[in-house]
């Protein structure tokens, strides 16, 4: 009986997978070949650089590539290798699509999950402890502070660390791979924007939770103000703050292609735009169709950890 809502809700997210991978790999193919200029000329200078590329050079690309025949036929043969668990080759490197995308993809999950770990470390405490004393001075501060964080565009927010933290005080790199520092300003940038919201939404939460008649019976029957909070309240508050967080892997997903971009991140989100720029179609089919399903996926993982957090849905 307990475990019905739990298979419905995965049977429903593999349904949205499907449809999602579909209808990714169909719209990112039609946006592709609606770009403007020689497809062509842009695999050719991808290959062999801007300064070598010639008439003739574009030709023989065109002609080995078979982009001068209908844009049907090459969709339904992307189609039809995806039904078998393919993604194409890289029209610039010749490299398997899944190949790339496996060695980008971990970056970019270090980087998201980095982001991820620091909004939860940052925005839930402060909303819990903004809740706990509605209109004080933590209170107050924290909704124009929120709000501000995320109207704020990712590349502007980016922009602003790397001149205070790079450029004004030299504690960080702006850019690059490979240690530590170079992952805090990318994870700080995401982070920020993901604890504006679940620092709002933990806030809501706990107000909800402190005025429950569950919570005052708690407190009524003796038990300390923290024992209540943590047996009572600290479990409740989290199922708002865990679902919300499948809203917000919009926000994350989102951003990760801007903020690689940004700080020469070698992640998945960096490489759609290399793709897109190079008009490297599988690439970017592949790219944007991994991270759709990443979304799903994760989306799925929340759900789970809704029905761990509150027994109540996992009842049939």
């Amino acid at each position: 009986m307990t475990a019905r809502p739990i298979l419905k809700t995965l049977g429903h997210r593999l349904f949205q997978a499907l449809l999602v991978g579909l209808a990714v790999g169909t719209l990112t193919f039609l946006l592709a070949r609606l770009l403007p200029g020689d497809m062509a000329f842009r695999v050719a200078a991808g290959r062999y650089g801007y300064d070598n590329v010639t008439g003739s050079a574009a030709d023989a690309v065109r002609l080995e590539l078979g982009l001068d025949q209908p844009a049907l036929m090459a969709l339904g043969a992307w189609l039809w290798d995806l039904a078998q668990f393919d993604l194409g080759r890289s029209l610039i490197s010749g490299e398997p699509v899944i190949a790339a995308i496996r060695h980008q993809l971990g970056h970019s999950a270090d980087l998201a999950g980095s982001a991820i770990l620091l909004s939860l470390l940052i925005g839930p405490p402060l909303g819990i402890l903004a809740g706990l004393r509605p209109g004080g001075v933590l209170d107050r501060a924290l909704l124009p502070f929120a709000a501000g964080l995320r109207a704020l565009p990712q590349f502007v927010l980016g922009v602003l660390l790397i001149v205070l933290f790079a450029v004004g005080l030299g504690l960080l790199p702006a850019a690059g791979y490979g240690t530590m520092e170079h992952r805090l300003l990318p994870a700080i940038t995401l982070a920020l924007g993901l604890a504006a919201v679940s620092s709002r939404v933990a806030r809501d939460a706990t107000l909800a939770v402190t005025a429950s008649p569950y919570y005052a019976f708690a407190r009524t029957k003796g038990l300390p103000e923290g024992s209540a909070f943590l047996r009572h309240g600290l479990r409740n508050i989290g199922v708002p703050v865990t679902a919300y967080l499948g809203v917000q892997l919009v926000y994350l997903i989102e951003g990760v292609v801007v903020v690689e971009s940004l700080f020469a991140w070698p992640g998945i989100g960096h490489a759609l735009v290399h793709a897109i720029f190079a008009r490297d179609v599988p690439m970017i089919q592949g790219t944007a169709l991994v991270m759709a399903l990443g979304f799903v996926l994760l989306n799925a993982l929340v759900d789970l950890a809704c029905f761990g957090i509150d027994p109540r849905r996992r009842k049939a």
